[in-house]
């Protein structure tokens, strides 16, 4: 992984576009590619059945901010902190965990101005 000046990002936000967000993972985060790729072809699959773009909508919504956050390596490991505590088997600490995450990508998704996934 590329790294950056104190708080700044790795890269600048890439346009919500496939080919984009593509180029900016493998930039920053090259062993998502396969998942990217997958997912991708999941998505494509769903709109091509349903004959709907939400699929797709929802792939790149979510891929953005996952870049959002990625060329961002102090949010990247606040993430991954409250994902491994959401795992820890206690209740009350999966709760606030859940609700920490939410916050993130909410936060992430209003970054780059698009909707949040419930609202697709």
């Amino acid at each position: 992984m590329t790294t950056s000046a104190a708080g700044q990002p790795l890269i600048p936000q890439p346009p919500a576009t496939v080919a984009a967000l593509r180029q900016a993972i493998s930039q920053i985060a090259p062993a998502a590619l396969p998942a990217f790729t997958r997912e991708l072809d999941q998505a494509a699959d769903q709109s091509r059945q349903g004959s709907d773009l939400a699929p797709l909508q929802r792939f790149i919504a979510s891929w953005a901010a996952y870049v959002h956050l990625q060329r961002q390596p102090d949010a990247a490991a606040d993430l991954r902190r409250w994902e491994n505590a959401a795992e820890s088997g206690d209740a009350a600490q999966a709760r606030q965990a859940a609700s920490e995450i939410g916050r993130i990508l909410d936060e992430a998704h209003a970054a780059i101005g698009l909707p949040a996934f419930d609202a697709l």
